[in-house]
């Protein structure tokens, strides 16, 4: 496959439809990144080469233009001498330079639109790369989210099942028979102090009413 042809492909590729349908999204989105970086080094370097030839073509270019305009010059001198036939060869010499200069300035073209088409395809490739990068860094954040669920989760179960809950039913089984002997500690002792004078009023009261109720009853007997 060709550089152009596998460019176009990444380019082109939808990463969140693919992610979805694979079994393992981190797995792919690691190859697809690793493949987009090689990718990327390859147009890189095929950017420079292109640009070195570029330079050397127009260099050559240059070189060309300069020797065909010094063989103008000659035939001019030797039309001005009365060298008609020198003239004529440097004429001939000349066209050939100038040939060249058109074909140079043909392939200078090609690179051109070659450079500039590698350029934007190294822009495309790098955000396209960001993206997967991007990703890549959701995919791993949701992945130990969803593995700590996972954990708090199998904790959850492992607790529901063990011997931790009948544990912790001892011990509280345990803190009910402590209060239930502090609350027996002073069973059956003397009521306290105001406790036994609060008992007086309460007799002094019953008293009271219990009069009344004879002295009641012996008017009516009368």
């Amino acid at each position: 496959m060709g550089i152009f042809t596998r460019v176009r492909d990444i380019i082109s590729s939808n990463l969140n439809s693919m992610l979805d349908k694979a079994e393992d999204p981190e797995k792919m989105v690691r190859l697809m990144i690793r493949e987009m970086e090689d990718t990327l080094v390859e147009i890189k370097a095929s950017c420079a080469q292109a640009m070195a030839t570029r330079k050397r073509v127009h260099q050559k270019l240059g070189e060309f233009s300069e020797r065909a305009n010094g063989w103008g010059d000659k035939a001019q001198l030797a039309v001005s001498r009365g060298r008609e036939d020198l003239a004529r060869e440097a004429l001939v010499e000349k066209r050939r330079f100038n040939e060249r200069c058109d074909a140079l300035t043909e392939e200078t073209a090609q690179l051109d639109g070659l450079v500039e088409h590698y350029q934007k395809d190294i822009v495309q490739l790098e955000e396209k790369l960001a993206g997967a990068r991007d990703k890549q860094r959701v995919l791993v954040q949701r992945h130990r989210h969803a593995q700590g669920k996972k954990r708090a989760q199998q904790n959850i179960r492992k607790m529901d099942t063990s011997d931790a809950m009948l544990r912790f039913e001892k011990f509280e089984g345990r803190i009910d028979r402590m209060e239930a002997d502090a609350d027996l500690v002073n069973y059956g002792k003397r009521p306290p102090l105001e406790d036994a004078f609060a008992a007086l009023e309460t007799d002094d009261e019953i008293e009271e009413e219990l009069a009344a109720l004879k002295e009641a009853a012996n008017r009516g007997g009368e």
